[in-house]
């Protein structure tokens, strides 16, 4: 089966010459990736987190960049027939084909013909990181000038069960009741669950302008398709790149029920509000779940206060079974957010105030040799070592649905994690809440793991021991 796709959005309308770089970039030694995110949209509403399901499946798959007079056009050589009805991709799935055309192909030209500039100033890295995301955010037309603060970040993990899904649908549903707009990492699970209930309460109000917005990233869309819901789709470079999108995007943030992905996001934003500079800007921070997921948070706050503190925890707070309190609450911060960012005259739509040092911002890649010198003893700078479990974290989600972790594991056996006693325990503790609640992986019945966690004191070990 063969398909040319039209071009839609910003894409429809190109030079001569921006239409030939995309056509040669395409092509080159960024087509693998692209292949792979492409796949994946294709794939939209699929219920795996394993890329390589996909890509056995479909591996006569392939996608190329025509170009003509008008722009560029897609031929879609052997795609899924469920993108298409009667013969016609369906709409969404069109518009996210675009999507990824953009963020894979043009920007990375643009990001390229931008470090060439930017290799002659004297410009801060961690300046240079946050333009680029705001840039990224722009081109894609995500960033809307003028509006109120109006958009909840919802985490959590695309594991999780059907009584669990069903309260994330049930706060969609008392945000969408007040008319606010919906971003996830765009995945099944607790990522679809409440852009699904907000569509339906956007429905009753007759919201017309409702908005739905996906931020991932190239490694994880090839293991987790879209949801359906999802309508704006922006792929960031990596995962430090797609937290700080998140945060300065995203103006309230919930976090339901998850596996190690989710712990990493929270520890992420702890080390952003950790931060002394940090200690004014308003992010409402709350961590939600039905009566059954109750040992689940009870289980991540005493890994934050055994880590990080007591102090640590009032940044953020705790409620269970109660839909209404979380929109409430939610409102209620989004009106503070406004507040504070008139006084300050910051930015409704992109958070530019927020200090976000450089160690979040660079790139962690999970390799055996830089989780050995990971550093993960206790230390006085609580940013610091919040951020490096979140790499520690980071590594046990790329072992399990990244192809490079998972290649990584194959050839080198399960990463070895080392710190402090209290903190490896604290964390063994955690993971063993995760395995016992199945909270890891779709696509695997009984979890084998890919770390092993080792007292530095005495090189003792758990995890995959």
């Amino acid at each position: 089966m063969i398909s040319i796709i039209q071009p839609v959005d910003n894409l429809a309308l190109l030079s001569q010459l921006e239409s030939d770089s995309l056509s040669r970039f395409s092509s080159g030694e960024m087509y693998d990736i692209y292949r792979k995110c492409s796949l994946a949209v294709l794939n939209t509403g699929a219920k795996t987190d394993n890329s390589h399901v996909l890509l056995d499946k479909y591996r006569n798959f392939e996608i190329n960049v025509i170009q003509n007079e008008r722009g560029v056009k897609l031929e879609l050589i052997n795609p899924p027939e469920t993108a298409f009805v009667d013969g016609v991709i369906i709409s969404n799935i069109q518009v996210n084909l675009y999507t990824v055309l953009r963020d894979i192909v043009q920007f990375s030209a643009i990001e390229k013909m931008h470090s060439e500039i930017d290799s002659l100033k004297q410009i801060p890295v961690s300046r240079l990181i946050t333009n680029g995301i705001f840039s990224r955010l722009r081109l894609a037309g995500t960033l809307i000038p003028g509006q109120n603060p109006n958009v909840v970040v919802c985490w959590g993990g695309h594991a999780i069960s059907q009584t669990e899904y069903d309260y994330a649908y049930e706060v969609g549903v008392r945000l969408g009741l007040r008319k606010i707009d919906v971003c996830t990492g765009c995945g099944p699970g607790a990522m679809e669950a409440p852009m699904k209930g907000a569509f339906f309460g956007h429905a009753l109000q007759g919201h017309s302008t409702s908005r739905f917005i996906g931020l991932t990233e190239p490694s994880i869309i090839a293991a987790e398709p879209p949801n359906p819901y999802v309508k704006e789709l922006v792929i960031l470079p990596d995962i430090e790149k797609r937290l700080e999108a998140f945060v300065r995007f995203g103006n309230a943030i919930i976090l339901f029920p998850g596996g190690p992905g989710s712990a990493e996001e929270l520890l992420y934003i702890l080390s952003v509000k950790l931060l002394r500079e940090n200690r004014h800007e308003p992010l409402p921070l709350i961590l939600t779940g039905p009566e059954e997921s109750r040992s689940y948070f009870a289980a991540l706050d005493t890994f934050v206060k055994a880590v990080l503190g007591d102090n640590a925890t009032r940044h953020y707070e705790i409620i269970i079974n109660n839909p209404e309190k979380v929109a409430r609450t939610i409102r209620e911060g989004l009106e503070m957010v406004r507040e504070h960012r008139t006084m300050t005259s910051d930015s409704y739509c992109f958070n530019w105030s927020l200090k976000i040092p450089e160690y979040l911002q660079e790139p962690f890649e999970a390799t055996h040799a830089n989780m050995s010198s990971l550093n993960l003893h206790r230390s006085s700078d609580l940013s610091l070592m919040a951020s490096n479990m979140r790499r520690a974290f980071s590594a046990i989600v790329s072992g399990n649905v990244k192809e490079a972790g998972m290649e990584e594991i194959k050839k080198h056996g399960p990463f070895i994690i080392e710190g402090d006693r209290e903190i490896m325990q604290a964390m063994d503790k955690l993971l063993k809440e995760f395995i016992a609640q199945k909270r890891f992986l779709l696509s695997q019945s009984e979890y084998i793991p890919c770390y092993t966690l080792r007292d530095s004191e005495n090189t003792s070990q758990t995890g995959s021991s």
